[in-house]
Formats: C-alpha cells, sequence, structure tokens
C-alpha cells in the first residue's frame, strides 16, 4: 500500500491546543466498522456500548517529564534532552537539540536554583542521530524531573499546558512514557467508577510510548516502514479478565493505539494471553488480522500516520477516511487534546 492512501486534508484551525474543560465532554464519533456507518455523541456515552459482557482495557503507564533544558560545561547555549526510553542502570535513549553539539563523551550538566541536579555523558550515538546517554544525580530521578523538566508535548500543540495532569490519563501508574496515550485522557474516575458499577471487567496493562509510534512515515511503500521499539507489560490479571471475555464471547474494547499493540503483540496465534513483559515493534495496518482486539477507543490521527493506518486496518481505509472526512465537516478537534472515535460493532 502507499503512504498517499492515508492521506486526508486537515485544516490547522482544527488542531486541538487546549483540553477541554471537563474530560468525558469531548465529542464522540461512533463508527460502525463492518457497515461504515456514523453516529455522533458526547464521550460520557461510551458507557451505552460496553455491555457487561464486554472488558475495557486501559494502559497504566505514566508520562514523565521528559524533556529537560541544560548547558555544556561553561557554554551558554542551551541544549535540550528528551528522554526517551530507559535502559537501566541510569542509560537513556534520548533526543538531543542540537545534535552536533553533542558527541560522544559531551557532558551536559542541568540546574536547578543556581545548583547542579543532574549531569548527562552522551556514551553512544543511534543510528538516527539519538543519543545514549549515562545520567548521575544524587535523589530520586523522578523528584528532580518533576523540578526540573517539562511535558513533551507534541510538537503540533504550541499553547503552554496550565496544567501538568491534563496530559496525564487519570489512571496513569507507571512512569516510562515519552507520550500520553490520549485516547485516555476522556476518561474520569466518575465514569470508570460507573463502567465497573455496571459489571463491565476492566483489564490493565503497560505500554510505555515512545516517539517512535509518532514520527512520520518516509517510506512511500508503508510495508517497508520500521517501527520503533517500545516496552509492555500484561500481568496474570490482565490476560485473565481478557481471556475470560473471549471465551464467552464478549468483546474487548481497548482504550487507544498503545493497549492495542500491547494486547495484539501479547497473543499467541489463538489470541490465548499469557502473562508477559517484552519489547514490541508491531506494525498494523491494512491486511493486519486482529487476534483480540474487538472494538478500539481512539483519537483522530495524523495523516499518513501509522496510526491511521492501525484505525485502517480494523475498519477498513475506505470506512475510516469517509469518518475523517466527516470529523473535518463537522469541525471535531483533532490529535492529542481533540476529540474521541469509537470503532465497534455489535454482536
Amino acid at each position: 500500500m502507499k503512504l498517499s492512501d492515508f492521506y486526508y486534508d486537515l485544516p490547522e484551525e482544527l488542531i486541538a491546543q487546549t483540553p477541554i474543560e471537563k474530560r468525558d465532554e469531548s465529542r464522540l464519533l461512533v463508527l460502525d466498522k463492518d457497515s461504515g456507518e456514523i453516529t455522533h455523541k458526547v464521550f460520557k456515552n461510551i458507557i451505552e456500548y460496553i455491555t457487561p459482557n464486554d472488558c475495557l482495557v486501559l494502559n497504566e503507564t505514566k508520562v514523565i517529564p521528559a524533556r529537560i533544558y541544560g548547558h555544556r560545561e561553561e557554554k551558554e547555549e542551551q541544549i535540550e534532552l528528551l528522554l526517551l526510553k530507559d535502559f537501566g542502570n541510569n542509560e537513556w535513549e534520548v533526543l538531543v537539540k542540537p545534535g552536533k553539539k553533542c558527541k560522544i563523551g559531551t557532558e551536559v550538566l542541568f540546574d536547578a536554583n543556581g545548583k547542579q541536579v543532574l549531569k548527562a555523558t552522551v556514551i553512544d550515538i543511534f543510528e538516527d542521530g539519538n543519543r545514549k546517554v549515562k545520567l548521575e544525580y544524587t535523589g530520586i530521578l523522578n523528584e528532580i524531573l518533576d523540578e526540573i523538566g517539562a511535558m513533551p508535548l507534541p510538537p503540533y500543540i504550541h499553547e503552554k499546558l496550565q496544567d501538568k495532569d491534563r496530559y496525564q490519563t487519570v489512571y496513569a501508574k507507571y512512569d516510562g512514557s515519552a507520550a500520553a496515550p490520549t485516547a485516555g485522557l476522556h476518561f474520569t474516575k466518575e465514569l470508570l467508577a460507573d463502567i465497573e458499577a455496571r459489571g463491565i471487567k476492566i483489564a490493565k496493562v503497560m505500554l510505555h510510548v515512545g516517539l517512535g509510534t509518532f514520527r512520520p512515515v518516509k517510506e512511500e511503500v508503508i510495508e517497508n516502514h520500521k517501527m520503533h521499539s517500545e516496552y509492555y507489560e500484561i500481568s496474570q490479571e490482565a490476560c485473565d479478565i481478557i481471556n475470560e471475555t473471549k471465551a464467552r464471547g464478549g468483546r474487548v474494547f481497548c482504550v487507544g493505539t498503545t493497549s492495542c499493540r500491547t494486547v495484539e503483540s501479547a497473543a499467541d496465534e489463538n489470541g490465548h494471553l499469557e502473562p508477559k513483559k517484552d519489547n514490541t515493534e508491531i506494525f498494523i495496518y491494512p491486511g493486519y488480522k486482529f487476534k483480540v482486539l474487538d472494538c478500539l477507543i481512539t483519537n483522530f490521527h495524523l495523516p499518513e500516520s501509522t496510526l491511521v493506518m492501525l484505525v485502517s486496518a480494523l475498519a477498513t481505509r475506505e470506512h475510516i477516511m469517509k469518518a475523517y472526512e466527516e470529523a473535518v465537516k463537522e469541525r471535531y478537534r483533532f490529535f492529542s487534546f481533540g476529540d474521541a472515535m469509537l470503532i465497534k460493532f455489535d454482536k
């Protein structure tokens, strides 16, 4: 398939710059994946589409304030690091600006209140230009990042985020993501409590979102694109909930493409899940046969992105492009802080 098959025209003013006041009052476009029928709702209406026979899958990853600004010793110019992936032993993959200033051996210093609190030494350079750095600090890294770091908002968001928690799901638990699993931003604690009160089981998984998911596809033949690796975990409890749902003929609703990629990566050929901790480079595009996921709650994604390809694998490219055209016409808000879409079918 060609990259241009997944292009759509989006007016810039429809890119949401700020979250709306109440998370669950975003708009919701409901797409029937078989018929292509479209219905317009409000996000809190999502509860009307999930039954006690189904289950909901959430990604409990937590975004860290991963964008940090430092300087080389005795140099005034600012150097920006974006922490992407924790290799353990205080070694991280990072995106560096400007990269030409950071050769192997370069030390970048980070200060708070006039005192150095963190040092990053470049120890390797990857093929794509990203660096591996060794961090040195005293204390707890997450506390240091809370003090000196900023939330790594996507480049299409130009407004300053007033409340860090709005780029975090209400159920975020495990630090490690460089970007939010944005479909989950629409849920409130009250809405989740209502879902559980109806007897709907919630399976909790974890995939740390890297920037690889959002990087532009540069291959005109999409099958040639290579995904970046992301770390995920799925517990015995989550496996049991999902396996039992499938066994009784219920539907698995994944909240976001990250939850989808987690369960599809962890499943065997028969769709059965066992507990797992692993890295995934799964690339889902039209022709892919889903083993676990039935319905998907997601946001509206960038043209020609791997995420548009993923949703097109579920509902066909034709239905997705028609739905996106409808969303533009109806002035939906797009991308991370935008409105939501439910891709579903009825059993």
